[in-house]
């Protein structure tokens, strides 16, 4: 396919380039800076430019773009298309966005967590997929298996439930290591010291569920040591945040061991 990106965030920065080499060509990248347009474009030998209006005639059009961003990308676009594909790659977005804008359109969204920096294999991302009809279903499923194998059908409702999960199993996991990072390095410790600790936090769960697998002070019913800890915490906010996390871990248990009739 001949594919237009708006965008040149992280998702952006990872999908242009899975998508030449899984054979499309990608015509353009559109950002709203020139700089980060032309970056993205350099790597996938795309033109480049700030307008969705002056996008080159492509099959497709993957927009990749914040959540506020992207209502009025589409009403600008999708019009000046009316023939071609439109995408959004967004968990938390409804397809509808593009109802009324566009007559084929749909969501390719690759569940996972997405950095400049770091290159990812798409055969490994699992996609979800959805569709304004089968036969544009058929198109859009083409193209994510065109990047890998772990492909699913979800509705828009089912796909903010699970974005509404990758945020707590890695949004706020990863700020959870951001605040152990900062009270290692108040301790002059560093923070790899931990990696064993989290690598295995991570691996268990292939055997075990969240729940079976949780551990510490909170599970235990320690307080003395949960009150040392909360001790050694300076910012209330985060004190805050232990004993909640901590109520939340009790709670948990209690409805495992107990469980409601």
């Amino acid at each position: 396919m001949n594919i237009s990106v708006i965008g040149a965030g992280n998702l952006a920065t990872s999908l242009a380039p899975a998508l030449k080499a899984a054979g499309h060509r990608v015509l353009a990248v559109c950002s709203r800076t020139q700089a980060s347009a032309a970056a993205l474009a350099e790597r996938v030998g795309a033109a480049a430019c700030t307008r969705p209006c002056e996008l080159p005639v492509s099959d497709a059009y993957i927009i990749s773009v914040t959540d506020d961003a992207l209502p009025g990308i589409v009403a600008e676009l999708c019009p000046l298309r009316p023939e071609s594909l439109f995408l959004h790659t967004a968990g938390s977005m409804e397809m509808d966005v593009f109802r009324g804008y566009a007559k084929r359109y749909g969501v390719l969204y690759p569940m996972q967590t997405f950095s400049r920096k770091r290159t990812l294999d798409f055969s490994d991302i699992p996609m979800f997929v959805e569709a304004s009809d089968e036969s544009v279903l058929c198109d859009v499923r083409k193209l994510a298996l065109s990047l890998g194998e772990h492909v699913r059908e979800l509705s828009s409702e089912h796909r903010l439930r699970l974005h509404m999960a990758a945020v707590f199993s890695c949004n706020f996991a990863n700020h959870c290591m951001a605040l152990a990072d900062e009270e290692m390095q108040a301790a002059g410790l560093d923070f790899r010291l931990l990696m064993p600790l989290i690598r295995e936090t991570v691996g268990k769960l292939e055997q075990l569920s969240p729940l079976e697998a949780q551990t510490g002070p909170a599970v235990r019913g320690d307080v003395k040591v949960m009150r040392k800890h909360e001790g050694m915490l300076q910012r209330p906010q985060t004190q805050r945040l232990y004993r909640e996390l901590s109520e939340s871990i009790r709670q948990l248990n209690v409805q495992k061991n107990h469980p409601t009739p």
